[in-house]
């Protein structure tokens, strides 16, 4: 078991955003997945990237953006939840005036930031 409160993590800054991991293999016995929170600021726009291995699953718990995955745009509004496969290019962006947050899961679980583009 581990309990956890968002507000007491400080996160990790990434490009376009600020990553929050809540649960993971770190924890204990969560072995197969990490549990984080995600703000992009107001304007955010880090681009695309892909997973190698691991599938994720976001859910809007506030603000609005649209996501990218492969060829198609998506909106992003609270309540949504997308689910991409592993090798899928696939980005999220805020539009607006108020940070875009989402709950962000990953299985198997990886490193925040390691799939980002090196530029």
């Amino acid at each position: 078991m581990h309990y956890v409160k968002e507000q007491d993590v400080s996160g990790l800054q990434l490009p376009g955003r600020l990553w929050k991991k809540l649960i993971g293999p770190e924890d204990g016995n969560c072995m197969n997945m990490i549990l984080g929170v995600v703000s992009f600021p107001p304007g955010s726009d880090p681009g695309t990237h892909k997973h190698a291995a691991e599938e994720e699953i976001i859910y809007v718990v506030s603000g609005r953006g649209e996501t990218r995955v492969g060829d198609k745009v998506y909106p992003l509004e609270p309540g949504v939840a997308v689910f991409t496969e592993p090798g899928v290019e696939h980005g999220v962006r805020t539009i607006g005036e108020e940070p875009l947050v989402l709950v962000s899961v990953f299985s198997p679980p990886v490193r925040p930031g390691s799939y980002d583009k090196k530029k």
